[in-house]
């Protein structure tokens, strides 16, 4: 169930410069490459941005097999996307391809290479943050660094520890209905079958977070005022780098993009 896994496991390698930055510092760059690519909708701004990011992947810790592994779904949304826009799209230019009244022009073709250079350029840098960082580290920095209230980052950190537990659960409730003699064969047959077991995952699920908030306001998780944390987190000069690169990757791909006359304001 779990599609991009959190946390850095055997593919990562936590020496490497962005694996070991601060997670804020990686999250204000996912954010900054996402702002600068949701301006514009061009091949060339994407896909500068895209060939940046992939370059610099090797200083991030992260092999292009666990690459594959963990951002997969980002291809499964960016591929469709760029097949559909460039099927269905606005026409213009030259024509390339007509079946019936749906046909495929240059423009389109060239929006549709645009939206899925820009998906895959978007979700690079998220993909990355999510291999490289543990979560407990990301709440660690989220509230000391970035200043977020402590009741809102706990609660997500504990709600990034169970997700992690969803795909674990959903085998065990597969192998418990299996035991019981309990599924129907066939396409409807299975789809019955997985509609039974997401209920019960969904009870189950929140069963477990009910137990787990009443166990965290116990031991005073939501008390207000200021909280001491057991590890602290703070940016350093090799954090800095990673914003610079981060930047730069942003510059590049904008004049990239203005030099080639494809960069257009998609808000204007």
């Amino acid at each position: 169930m779990s599609v991009l896994q959190f946390g850095a496991g055997d593919d990562v390698r936590s020496a490497a410069p962005v694996a070991r930055a601060n997670p804020v510092a990686k999250l204000a760059v996912a954010l900054l490459i996402s702002v600068m690519l949701l301006l514009t909708v061009d091949v060339v701004t994407a896909g500068t941005a895209l060939v940046c990011e992939l370059a610099v992947l090797p200083w991030c810790g992260l092999s292009a097999r666990g690459l594959l592994r963990r951002g997969w779904i980002v291809l499964a949304g960016a591929i469709p996307a760029g097949l559909v826009t460039a099927w269905l799209g606005v026409d213009s230019g030259a024509v390339l391809l007509a079946v019936g009244p749906v046909t495929v022009t240059h423009g389109s073709l060239l929006a549709g290479g645009a939206i899925t250079l820009r998906i895959m350029s978007v979700g690079l840098p998220g993909v990355v943050l999510l291999a490289t960082t543990d979560p407990t580290d990301l709440a660690d920095a989220l509230a000391q660094v970035a200043h977020l209230p402590h009741r809102f980052v706990l609660a997500a950190l504990a709600a990034m520890r169970l997700f992690a537990l969803i795909g674990t659960e959903w085998q065990s409730l597969g192998a418990a209905r299996r035991a019981r003699g309990l599924g129907d064969d066939g396409v409807f047959g299975r789809a019955r079958t997985a509609v039974g077991q997401v209920l019960a995952l969904l009870v189950l699920v929140i069963r477990r977070g009910t137990r787990l908030s009443m166990a965290m306001e116990a031991r005073g998780f939501g008390l207000p005022g200021p909280r001491t944390w057991a590890r602290r987190s703070r940016l350093r000069w090799s954090d800095a780098a990673v914003l610079a690169g981060g930047l730069a990757i942003v510059t590049l791909a904008t004049v990239a993009g203005l030099l080639a006359g494809t960069w257009h304001l998609a808000l204007a």
